[in-house]
């Protein structure tokens, strides 16, 4: 790196953390611009949350979450069966299995994470980009941190031509380029934040972002332009059968399997769809079903048209595992998102 490239990285660093002590954003698992670290467990906690999901979607979970569970020690001494219900509806349900699973790590070191990026990406659920935040957000680490709101700054900052996925490796060595070595935490949350409500991916706001003055991507006059993305591949459309079974004012849920789709949450029995295959369309009883209504819900990698069937027993349980569920407590079952669609098609709860 030549000495005007350097004065132009503490330049974009010094001015990014300026902007940064005067516009913080006020989230509940932050502590404010040059305040101490936070506490390890709650910069954890809101990582593995915000992974793929919104600020706004995530702050009143990361609140239930820490209010049942202060502690990593906490979660680690939790029934399984209520963490994933309390994580119902935030979506992406490996990262609940991860969470559990590292927390329970984490209490065998005696409740105290790994305080580097090596240590870090030992735990479960720990890539890269969550390792770096935690060391750096709550150790203090210099780490290199890059969301997706990250790699949009850093995109239109260097006005980086390559298309994304394949540009991330370059987008990082970029970030690397301007992250401080001190106040790194900080830096990082600035980033985001700057991406998440000045550098948007649409109609950013150039003329108050801190950075205009050395961005490329503005200077090109299309800074919206950036970051690049190959051409996204049609997501395929899958069908399957949801089935609600119903005797004495209960319903009968199942427990998914616990790896794989939705793992190990409660859910309707359905006839076996996935993300390769349509479902079978078997009924797993010999009754007279009535339908009632469809779903869609859209996962990473596909989406999915779900009918709903009913029938009514008089008595004995259907064949199988699961639980009957008082109907009046259906909200309190902790279905995923496509469950409580499918469940409020036949209570009247619209979706």
């Amino acid at each position: 790196m030549t000495a005007s490239d350097l004065e132009i990285c503490n330049d974009t660093a010094t001015a990014l953390l300026g902007w940064y002590d005067a516009h913080a954003r006020k989230l509940p698992w932050r502590a404010p611009p040059g305040a101490p670290p936070t506490e390890p467990y709650r910069v954890w906690l809101s990582e593995v949350m915000l992974q793929q999901t919104t600020v706004a979607a995530v702050k009143s979970y990361f609140e239930k979450f820490t209010s049942a569970w202060p502690t990593v020690m906490d979660l680690a001494a939790a029934d399984e069966a209520e963490v994933m219900a309390a994580w119902a509806g935030l979506g992406y349900y490996a990262r609940a299995r991860n969470l559990i699973a590292c927390a329970r790590e984490v209490a065998g070191r005696g409740g105290v994470f790994p305080d580097s990026e090596e240590g870090l990406r030992a735990l479960p659920g720990l890539g890269a980009y969550t390792a770096a935040a935690v060391a750096a957000i709550a150790f203090g680490r210099r780490a290199v941190v890059v969301d997706a709101n990250v790699e949009r700054v850093v995109a239109r900052l260097f006005a980086v031509e390559a298309a994304l996925p394949a540009a991330r490796g370059e987008i990082r060595a970029l970030a690397d380029r301007i992250t401080p070595d001190e106040r790194a935490g900080d830096f990082a949350q600035g980033m985001m934040d700057l991406g998440a409500t000045v550098c948007t991916a649409r109609a950013p706001k150039c003329l108050i972002c801190p950075l205009a003055g050395s961005c490329a991507g503005r200077a090109s006059g299309a800074p919206e332009r950036f970051p690049v993305k190959a051409a996204k591949a049609a997501r395929p459309e899958r069908k399957g059968r949801a089935f609600w079974i119903e005797r004495d004012e209960r319903v009968w849920l199942v427990r998914r399997p616990g790896k794989g789709m939705l793992g190990g949450m409660r859910a309707l029995p359905d006839d076996g769809w996935s993300a390769r295959s349509d479902g079978s369309g078997a009924a797993p009883l010999g009754c007279a079903w009535r339908a009632a209504g469809q779903v869609s819900h859209g996962f990473t990698h596909f989406s999915l048209v779900l009918s709903v069937s009913r029938a009514r027993l008089d008595d004995g349980d259907p064949p199988g595992a699961g639980e009957w569920w008082d109907i009046a407590r259906i909200a309190e079952a902790g279905l995923p998102t496509l469950f409580a669609r499918a469940a409020a098609r036949v209570t009247g709860g619209g979706e």
